[in-house]
């Protein structure tokens, strides 16, 4: 079994370090553009990059896991691919990803003033680790505003939500309780709409739970794993 993370808008692997450190056998990725490459302009697209990377490396008996961008892509994948996946885990996301006009201006002025950048930063991360905020703001950074906006983007025009009743994966979707970008509601519609999935709301929790809550979630990751 091939455990993968993918991680949100303007993000990097750095993200998911205590998964990683919890699951030695676990990778996570940078998407294209992240900073390498170029950036995919649609969820769909992040998906077919992300099957080819799966395919050239070689993994079977895949399972996905993908934090809000991430976890579009992850839905993606599995609609148009199931027979190549043995589960997903759909982390602070949703069927509809619908992005705050707000932070879609505040990232398109950050493109001409990159500092503004930092404004994302002030609110919702308090509760990581400040090493780990440290690194994630660095590749934040390296990124740079238009690649976060590009992400933005890709996350406004996405819905799959008269979709993913289709899925007949093992899904299990989870979040933080006091997450307002992708809200709990998001979650519980997943695990309403997927069959057989399970919803886990992480006490305390907000957009970034997984790095923030890394003992609840990576238990939560550990007992779906241990169910396939």
């Amino acid at each position: 079994m091939k455990l993968i993370f993918i991680h949100g808008s303007g993000g990097s692997k750095e993200a998911w370090c205590f998964q990683i450190e919890r699951f030695p056998n676990a990778e996570a990725i940078d998407l294209p553009g992240h900073p390498e490459g170029e950036p995919c302009t649609s969820i769909e697209d992040y998906a077919e990059w992300l099957r080819g990377y799966i395919h050239k490396k070689g993994y079977r008996d895949v399972v996905l896991a993908g934090h809000s961008l991430g976890g579009g892509i992850v839905l993606a994948y599995a609609l148009k691919y199931p027979p190549e996946l043995k589960g997903i885990i759909l982390i602070g996301s949703g069927a509809r990803l619908r992005v705050h006009p707000m932070y879609l201006e505040m990232l398109e002025k950050a493109v001409g003033e990159p500092s503004v950048l930092e404004q994302f930063f002030e609110v919702g991360w308090e509760l990581i680790d400040p090493e780990l905020k440290e690194v994630l703001q660095r590749r934040a950074f390296e990124n740079g505003p238009a690649v976060f906006l590009n992400d933005m983007l890709c996350c406004d025009r996405f819905d799959v939500m008269d979709r993913v009743n289709r899925i007949r994966l093992p899904t299990l979707a989870l979040c933080g309780s006091e997450d307002i970008m992708t809200p709990p509601k998001y979650t519980r519609y997943l695990a309403d709409n997927i069959p057989g999935a399970k919803a886990v709301v992480i006490d305390g929790g907000t957009h970034m739970v997984f790095a923030e809550k890394p003992r609840e979630v990576n238990k939560a990751i550990e007992d779906f794993l241990k169910g396939l």
